[in-house]
């Protein structure tokens, strides 16, 4: 257990990230809430936490960006111990013969590139301490086969997949959980993209016929962030109530 713990959650602006601030949030000293353009979102959490919601921005498909965030935060002294990795670019259902390599570079850069860079600057501190804890958001896709026409958003987060676990063997010594949490389709902007007709049908795969809702998903990542989880690491959590 540690006291004065400080949070850092990309794509904070999301329903999830704005549902999981706002579940954990007493357990923390300062919350950074970082955020790509839509801060209005989060204003009614920083009305409601006050001083202890720092909201950073920073547009992760540009290096320039996530670098100018960090500098902004070493700056004000402030050391994330808890980091959860929420930020990702939408899920496109598109055959494989129609993307390009330059959409595959497109997610890694966006999605892989940022936490790489914000762990590298991280871990030194929590490894110094010998305490941390980091989930990342990872899919159902990466929990027995994919979906068809998901390869670009599915090479992505096997990408993160790989980080996580080789993390976590890397970092077990000095106190870090490192873990992955992988839900089915949770009813959000995230799913904008998808034709209508693909969300139905996941959604009839579920034995209460409904896609999974942010409140059955905050739970299972604030349980990762709590003491209770301290012995668990390298783990990818499948969130899913599939007939499969």
């Amino acid at each position: 257990m540690k006291d004065n713990k400080i949070l850092f959650v990309t794509g904070a602006s999301s329903e999830l990230g704005m549902a999981l601030i706002d579940q954990v949030a007493d357990n923390y000293d300062i919350i950074v809430a970082h955020y790509r353009s839509s801060v209005d979102r989060l204003l009614p959490l920083e009305e409601k936490l006050g001083d202890k919601l720092m909201l950073v921005q920073a547009d992760f498909s540009d290096a320039v960006s996530v670098r100018s965030m960090l500098d902004f935060i070493e700056e004000r002294e402030i050391h994330p111990d808890h980091v959860v990795h929420l930020a990702a670019l939408p899920m496109e259902n598109k055959h494989f013969k129609k993307q390009s390599w330059l959409k595959f570079a497109e997610n890694i850069e966006t999605d892989l590139r940022p936490i790489v860079e914000i762990l590298g600057d991280f871990l030194p501190y929590m490894s110094k301490q010998k305490y941390g804890k980091i989930v990342f958001m990872l899919t159902s896709c990466t929990v027995g086969m994919p979906p068809k026409f998901t390869t670009v958003y599915t090479t992505a987060k096997y990408a993160l997949l790989g980080l996580m676990k080789s993390l976590s063997v890397e970092y077990a010594d000095k106190g870090i959980t490192v873990n992955g949490v992988s839900p089915e389709m949770i009813e959000t902007r995230f799913l904008k993209d998808l034709p209508d007709l693909i969300k139905e049908m996941n959604a009839n795969e579920m034995p209460m016929g409904a896609n999974l809702t942010v409140q059955q998903v905050v739970p299972t990542l604030a349980f990762l962030l709590s003491d209770g989880a301290d012995m668990i690491s390298g783990q990818n959590i499948a969130i899913t109530d599939s007939k499969h």
